[in-house]
């Protein structure tokens, strides 16, 4: 259920009704807007009388919601949510360029394309430690020496990291890392989400394979129901049955959640087409569509790249797409 409040409210009043609602056990969530207050009320609110409510002389409005997430919603959250990685702004109208290899491979190819894709305008540094791979036989990173060796990259050029964990096992790995990123494959895995929620840093959600907008909300409402609201969304390709790209790009998805959600969206070009070729064009694509941002693979040799190398950017090639991707951006903002 949603309260809004009328502007200058009476402050007794308002202690009077949040004392109320606590005493049937409602968790209260408010947000504090430039002209409105908004309470979100959690819990059984099928036992509070909304007539009541809305009679009180500093009630707006009074809605109740029916989707099932609750911490997500825009509903409850009018305004983007904004998070501050290193240096850097994620969401609030900034324009976030994640980019580095899908694996790291060694201390020389992660700090130089860490170094390359800097000078291009990246503002956060992306690479592989562990990796969920099809085949037990391809490559699987190299776990936590990986994570060293971005730690290592981000000494010599200041960028936030960004690496994927797989299992509740390696959470204490991941004490140095900026944002922890949840693959599609591990989306639905309730028990890490709820690990993830009890932690202080942002979180990288992508998108499953076959799941719907409304479920990768919901695994959102697993990180934030346990405390961390710090949530990026990430379209990065769904199944479909065209076999002419990797995944299908869901664009629509942007527009969508920005309706329903006031988390970031960050889109991932380089897995849901899975080919370089296509990258710049649904990069440029998404930027105009509404994203907050965008997260790419760039290998510095991508023939010999020892996973993904068929849709990693050359260095480049990024710098030329991060140019043209800002100007999107900024001509975008002005609407």
């Amino acid at each position: 259920m949603i309260v809004v409040l009328k502007e200058n409210s009476n402050k007794e009043q308002l202690s009077n009704l949040v004392d109320w609602l606590k005493s049937m056990n409602i968790e209260i969530q408010f947000c504090n807007g430039v002209h409105q207050t908004v309470m979100g009320l959690l819990g059984d609110t099928a036992k509070i009388d909304i007539d009541l409510i809305k009679a009180l002389e500093i009630v707006e409005e009074v809605m109740r919601v029916q989707e099932p997430y609750k911490s997500a919603n825009r509903k409850f959250h009018p305004l983007d949510s904004v998070f501050k990685v290193g240096n850097t702004t994620v969401g609030g109208g900034s324009f976030t360029l994640i980019a580095g290899p899908c694996s790291v491979e060694s201390e020389e190819q992660i700090c130089t394309v860490a170094k390359q894709v800097k000078d291009a305008g990246a503002t956060m540094l992306r690479g592989g430690a562990f990796k969920p791979r099809t085949s037990p036989y391809a490559f699987q990173g190299l776990r936590k020496e990986g994570i060293n060796l971005l730690l290592e990259a981000k000494k010599e050029t200041g960028l936030p990291i960004v690496t994927e964990i797989m299992d509740i096992s390696h959470i204490d790995l991941f004490a140095d890392v900026d944002v922890i990123q949840v693959g599609a494959r591990n989306m639905q895995n309730f028990e890490l989400l709820k690990e993830l929620g009890k932690t202080n840093k942002p979180i990288l959600l992508k998108r499953g394979l076959s799941s719907t907008v409304d479920e990768l909300l919901m695994s959102a409402e697993y990180i934030m129901a346990g405390g961390n609201e710090q949530v990026i969304l990430c379209e990065r390709g769904i199944r479909t049955f065209e076999t002419v790209t990797r995944n299908t790009l869901d664009l629509s998805a942007i527009p969508a959640l920005k309706a329903a959600s006031h988390l970031p969206i960050i889109i991932d070009p380089s897995h849901a087409t899975g080919k370089s070729k296509f990258v710049p064009a649904m990069s440029c694509a998404a930027t105009a569509a509404g994203a907050d941002g965008l997260i790419i693979e760039v290998h510095n040799d991508p023939s010999h790249a020892l996973c993904d190398g068929p849709q990693s950017l050359t260095p480049a090639d990024f710098k030329k797409l991060a140019k043209q991707v800002n100007e999107i951006h900024n001509l975008v903002s002005k609407f």
